[in-house]
């Protein structure tokens, strides 16, 4: 077992700006939260002087290097030869057998001064080992449960456990490699330890630019609900809808799914059987201007996953002034403190998720201002500056605190 401390590194001046390479098995276009941490960090650095440089799954047969936009900065991405592995609506992956041949050529051509894998999987498995070949510092960040994936693997239910245990022992392979390793919460570093031979995993907030976000404190009026993210069966999204079912007719609310996945068809078909479907809209994807004013005009936002290592749409949310209800798992309870900002609900219990729904949409209105005002004091630990210069810490191998996963009400933000 590897424990994880950050060594000093003398070759990387704290004066001079880095020449960064970040490895994903996952990047806009596509829609999810590491894809965008991973496009937010990219630019983040990047428009702090850095010189960054991006390996990722092409989105299509074009492939090789291109020169991209994304949130606002301008930087090199390689595009990896992929393929579409259709049982998913849209996730493509780099050959495995291919990864360090692509690594190698990446890495020698680049020549960073650090690389920063977003998971173990595929890409960040093949620049870990040729990086470390090479003496080059690797760090390494983990936004992935194997259990999330697995429905799609098309496995027997008898080797799908087998599958996550392998899964798992190779995270342990590859991430020994790196100098430091990371995941956005404590509850997920705890998760990611014990399911690995890896220790010492710093828990560092994806983090979010909390000014693009526009709270209103006027009383709204119509009752919404919200929910964003991937329209997929790891977000038990039909309990949200059984719990909406479950509302006083007399609320009239009305319910935003905003976007796209592989179970949008099975629950417009089952809004329908509950008899709601009116008053629910599935947007699809949306633009991020689009999502900004969903949220600003929302009553409540809804995350019903219990498979969520930060959440980034609960963060958004919060960024948004609105209370929050959202299944008692994983990393939910570091965002969601219960009647702060919002309640808890058992999960996968769409009675007791209709009673919290109804409790926020019944509460007058200085009560509910209390909860939006909760949500804007919480999020300010998770601001994108406090991230970038503690990964600009890791990466020059400088002893780092974790930014605080959690803030309590009264206490200042660290």
């Amino acid at each position: 077992m590897q424990e994880h401390q950050a060594a000093p590194d003398s070759t990387l001046s704290q004066q001079s700006p880095l020449r960064v390479l970040i490895g994903c098995d996952t990047f806009p276009p596509d829609v999810n939260g590491a894809a965008n941490f991973a496009a937010r960090l990219a630019a983040g650095l990047t428009q702090r002087g850095h010189e960054v440089v991006v390996e990722a799954p092409a989105f299509s047969r074009r492939h090789g290097r291109f020169t991209e936009e994304h949130d606002g900065a301008k930087f090199t991405v390689h595009r990896v030869y992929s393929w579409r592995w259709y049982p998913h609506d849209w996730l493509r992956f780099v050959l495995p057998w291919r990864s360090q041949a692509h690594a190698a050529r990446i890495l020698d051509e680049v020549k960073p001064d650090v690389v920063h894998i977003q998971s173990h999987i595929v890409v960040g498995r093949g620049l870990a080992r040729q990086a470390s070949k090479r003496g080059i510092r690797v760090i390494g960040t983990n936004h992935f449960m194997p259990e999330n994936m697995i429905e799609h693997a098309l496995l027997p239910k008898f080797l799908q456990k087998p599958v996550i245990r392998a899964v798992w022992a190779d995270a342990s392979r590859t991430f020994a490699l790196c100098a430091a390793v990371t995941t956005p919460t404590k509850k997920a570093a705890a998760f990611l330890e014990h399911e690995t031979t890896v220790k010492g995993v710093h828990a560092i907030s994806c983090g979010i630019d909390a000014s693009l976000y526009t709270p209103s404190f006027e009383q709204p009026k119509e009752h919404r609900i919200v929910f964003v993210g991937r329209v997929t069966g790891e977000k038990h999204i039909d309990v949200l809808l059984r719990a909406v079912a479950k509302l006083d007719p007399a609320l009239d609310t009305k319910v935003d799914i905003v976007g796209g996945g592989d179970q949008l068809a099975a629950l417009k078909q089952l809004a329908v059987s509950l008899g709601i479907r009116s008053n629910v809209n599935f947007t699809g994807y949306v633009s991020d201007e689009d999502l900004r004013a969903v949220l600003t005009r929302a009553s409540v936002f809804a995350m019903p996953s219990i498979a969520e290592l930060q959440s980034i749409a609960t963060m958004e949310a919060m960024a948004s002034g609105l209370p929050v209800v959202a299944a008692d798992a994983m990393a939910l309870p570091h965002l969601v403190h219960d009647g702060e900002n919002g309640f808890l609900f058992e999960p996968g219990d769409a009675d007791d998720l209709a009673d919290k729904l109804t409790r926020v949409l019944r509460m007058p209105w200085d009560e509910a201002l209390q909860l939006k005002r909760a949500s804007l004091k919480l999020i300010e630990a998770h601001d994108i500056e406090r991230t970038l210069n503690t990964f600009e810490s890791l990466y020059r191998g400088e002893a780092v605190a974790d930014p605080a996963a959690d803030v309590t009400l009264g206490e200042p933000a660290p």
